[in-house]
């Protein structure tokens, strides 16, 4: 099978995805797949790497890729396309699938899941609907709590509100009248907690709103809970799931737990800081509290329709005890460390075999769908 690899980005996290492409190409099977490596560049063009670039990362288990652009070797789709839609100077690729390692807007939002759709090309993790619900922290937050599952209470600022000195002045009264301070501020369409920052007064909270507004057009703000951070990785497929097909099953793996030394897990923490974070697998709860993340991780997935594999990230109160559901994380950092396959592999599926399982899932899912009518 011909196995597109995807890394890259316009986003933020570019780098981030650099570094989890490169685990997953080291880890594929080279028996079963032929990688076919296409950086996405900051500047959105797609470039096919030279084999040169996919052996070093191979060989060098610290290695992570470094996308060349070399004008003659960009990347042309044809939707409809299929097997044949990825096009480079002309000449097929001939990509059977395709496994987008890619973190952040333009590539976790459904922006390239729509592309691939487009192009009539089977790919790991969720659809279209769900990516780009997820990738939307309110209305996430929404769709869960219509749902009946806990969530933290919170305000949505927008570009307008900001605009309209009187709504805004009139907002921000409610939410310091509604919540006090401490507060979590939050862009709600980017990951890796960039833009994301705590405000302890007024001075501090109009500066976090004017961080997390460059940005993204819409801001979270949160009430603040001093809380432990456990997540939890779900795998399946919530809509078309297979008893007979166990890759497609949607279920639930052992949660663990972030140990910030900052005082809050902010992007420092997770890439920049070696000592950032401890991370326990398991985390260091009892078997109820342990049933609760996983049910609820499985309903927070199902609810959204989420196909492949998701993070879902909890707080439980230091105080009260009570479980609320964070957020979701639909391309999770993916190296062999990371808390994603971590996680999976503390309940026995090993990252090797947890990459073999995603493709599974694609497939029959890109199966699934060739099957339904689309006009009489």
């Amino acid at each position: 099978m011909n196995l597109a690899v995807l890394f890259g980005g316009k986003s933020s996290e570019h780098e981030v995805s650099l570094v989890s492409a490169s685990s997953v190409a080291r880890n594929l099977d080279s028996s079963k797949y032929k990688i076919i490596p296409i950086g996405i560049a900051k500047s959105g063009k797609w470039y096919l790497q030279n084999d040169e670039e996919l052996a070093r990362v191979q060989k060098d288990a610290s290695a992570s890729f470094k996308i060349e652009e070399d004008s003659s070797k960009i990347v042309n789709i044809i939707p409809g396309g299929a097997k044949d839609a990825f096009f480079v100077a002309g000449k097929s690729l001939e990509v059977d699938a395709a496994f987008a390692v890619v973190h952040g807007t333009f590539c976790e939002d459904g922006v390239l899941q729509g592309l691939l759709e487009a192009a009539e090309v089977p790919y790991v993790g969720c659809g279209v609907m769900s990516s780009g619900i997820t990738m939307d922290k309110e209305k996430t937050k929404i769709l869960w709590r219509d749902s009946g599952l806990p969530i933290v209470p919170y305000y949505c600022f927008t570009r307008s509100d900001i605009n309209d000195n009187k709504r805004y002045d009139a907002l921000v009264e409610k939410v310091i009248a509604d919540f006090g301070f401490p507060l979590f501020v939050k862009p709600c369409n980017a990951g890796s907690s960039v833009g994301a920052s705590k405000a302890a007064n007024a001075r501090e909270l109009s500066m976090a709103l004017g961080e997390a507004f460059m940005w993204d057009n819409k801001v979270l703000v949160e009430k603040a809970i001093e809380a432990r951070e456990i997540e939890c990785s779900v795998t399946g497929n919530a809509t078309i799931q297979n008893p007979d097909h166990d890759y497609s099953v949607v279920k639930a793996y052992t949660p663990g737990e972030i140990l910030p030394t900052h005082e809050f897990y902010d992007y420092d923490a997770k890439y920049k800081d070696p000592d950032g974070a401890a991370l326990k697998i398991p985390a260091d709860i009892d078997e109820t509290t342990t049933k609760i993340i996983k049910e609820l991780a499985v309903k927070a997935y199902s609810v959204l329709d989420c196909s492949g594999l998701s993070r879902v990230d909890f707080f439980i109160d230091k105080k009260s005890g009570a479980i609320y559901l964070n957020e979701i994380n639909t391309i999770p950092g993916f190296t062999s460390i990371s808390m994603f396959p971590k996680m999976c592999e503390a309940a026995g599926l090993r990252y090797k075999d947890l990459i073999n399982l995603l493709i599974d899932e694609a497939l029959e899912r890109f199966d699934a769908s060739k099957k339904l009518l689309t006009s009489r």
